[in-house]
């Protein structure tokens, strides 16, 4: 994969399939990022010139961790529902190792 790593990773994001998710550390790694590399993801898909289609719902914490703030609970679980992840109410996606996505599938 060509480009920067900060271009690798905005590629690699708008890849993510519709009802898949993935880690920051999985989207580090395929950008070809080291061990600390998770940590920069999110600050990096912030500066994406279009935020409107980057699908940070796909993106999660390990362990299936979600995102969610009171402020967009709503939003985020419906796009979750409408794609047919389930979240848990502590903010696990169940069953995590079947929609996991790691750019080799």
């Amino acid at each position: 994969m060509q480009g920067t790593f900060t271009q690798r990773i905005w590629d690699l994001a708008l890849t993510i399939p519709e009802g898949r998710v993935t880690t920051y550390g999985a989207l580090a790694k395929a950008a070809g990022g080291g061990g600390q590399a998770a940590r920069s993801v999110s600050s990096i898909l912030g500066k994406f010139p279009n935020q409107g289609v980057i699908p940070w719902h796909r993106i999660v914490y390990a362990g299936g961790k979600v995102w969610i703030t009171d402020a967009c609970a709503k939003s985020r679980r419906e796009l979750y529902e409408r794609e047919g992840i389930y979240v848990n109410e502590k903010g696990i996606i169940q069953d995590f190792e079947e929609v996991f996505y790691d750019f080799h599938d």
